[in-house]
């Protein structure tokens, strides 16, 4: 039933004009509609929308992620908008120059993945990953 429908994600905005001009200053998204309460953003590859919601995100697990062919440049380009990055140091996971090299990945997607996050001005958690071939 579900396995021929598009995957879209949804991000609660506790102020939705703070998280365009997030989306739009830092990131250099549009939303391609709007609606009363909610911003619908079209990528190549999927959508995602925001939605006005008086909850706030816990922020403490990635809620979106973006898969980049050069992550390095990414976020060269993110922290020069003035996104702040997530530093990581757990056992097995370490973040370098906001970057982390992740072991382990899907067959289907290389060999592992090296990663980063940031938070959007909603407290919503945003991953960026670039396969290892």
């Amino acid at each position: 039933m579900l396995k021929d429908g598009r995957v879209a994600t949804r991000l609660p905005a506790q102020d939705l004009q703070r998280a365009r001009a997030f989306y739009a200053e830092k990131l250099g998204l549009e939303p391609s509609e709007e609606r009363p309460g909610g911003l619908l953003y079209k990528c190549p590859n999927g959508e995602f929308a925001l939605y006005q919601s008086a909850g706030a995100s816990p922020g403490t697990f990635t809620q979106m992620g973006f898969t980049v062919d050069d992550i390095v440049a990414t976020v060269t380009e993110l922290l020069r908008r003035g996104v702040i990055f997530e530093e990581v140091d757990l056992p097995g996971l370490k973040t370098v120059d906001s970057i982390a090299e992740v072991a382990g990945n899907y067959p289907s997607k290389g060999s592992g993945e090296r990663a980063a996050w940031f938070r959007d001005s909603e407290g919503n958690m945003l991953g960026i990953g670039e396969p290892i071939p």
